[in-house]
């Protein structure tokens, strides 16, 4: 994701006068690149980013099946699960982890928008942070320009998803049916804000790495113009 905010970074100052300050304070020997191919090698930079990672999430199991981002149980909902297996409900249990994945997979749809969104708020002094900072400074940043927009949008689209993918019922099932076992201590938890943290998390846990690769992973520079303009990064 180096490719998601570098090529964020000059999509909004391709053609300012900004952008020739940071081309200025960077090492000499890459070659010559034009505003114009460094704004394209950025922009590639970003699609590639989404596609990759973010968009990856969105598919089915996406969430349930990337044991990296995988949304598990909050420790007040252990002991269900636990107490619903050993009564022979374990069916249950299984699809109501499934559910909250499933609802965190629906809800990420809604994140490219924002990210692109926080490329135009973008300053000079950000841009050349992120672009002479660490394998995670664009990561960083976006977690700290884009996380209230994104809980905003994500918890409403959790909660219907959750009305969408079954999730709904499903936890009012098993909570109803936990609670009625004796002697158990009653459990209410807001599972729609512990979801939507936890897709948050997996979302910028994604970035991270495929800004790593694009840092440090010369392969990964899919095209020529992606090489070229890494390159800059490379020799500060």
């Amino acid at each position: 994701m180096k490719k998601i905010v570098l090529s964020l970074f000059v999509f909004s100052l391709v053609g300012c006068a900004e952008m020739q300050q940071v081309l200025d304070q960077l090492p000499q020997g890459t070659g010559v690149l034009s505003q114009a191919e460094i704004g394209n090698g950025l922009k590639e930079a970003l699609n590639n980013g989404i596609t990759k990672q973010v968009s990856k999430l969105t598919a089915t199991d996406g969430f349930f099946k990337n044991e990296a981002v995988k949304i598990l149980l909050p420790q007040e909902l252990q002991v269900v699960d636990k107490k619903l297996r050993q009564i022979g409900m374990s069916k249950l249990a299984d699809e109501g982890l499934k559910v909250l994945n499933r609802a965190a997979e629906d809800a990420v749809k809604e994140a490219t928008p924002i990210f692109v969104d926080a490329v135009k708020q973008m300053t000079f002094n950000d841009a050349k942070n992120i672009l002479m900072g660490n394998e995670s400074s664009a990561t960083t940043y976006l977690q700290n320009t884009t996380s209230t927009a994104l809980y905003a949008k994500f918890n409403p689209v959790i909660k219907n998803s959750f009305a969408k993918v079954g999730a709904d019922k499903v936890w009012t099932n098993i909570i109803t049916k936990y609670n009625a076992i004796p002697l158990v201590t009653k459990v209410n938890p807001d599972l729609t804000d512990y979801t939507t943290n936890k897709a948050m998390e997996g979302v910028f846990k994604m970035i991270a790495v495929e800004e790593k690769e694009i840092r440090t992973n010369l392969t990964a520079r899919s095209s020529d113009l992606l090489k070229r303009v890494f390159a800059l990064q490379d020799k500060k």
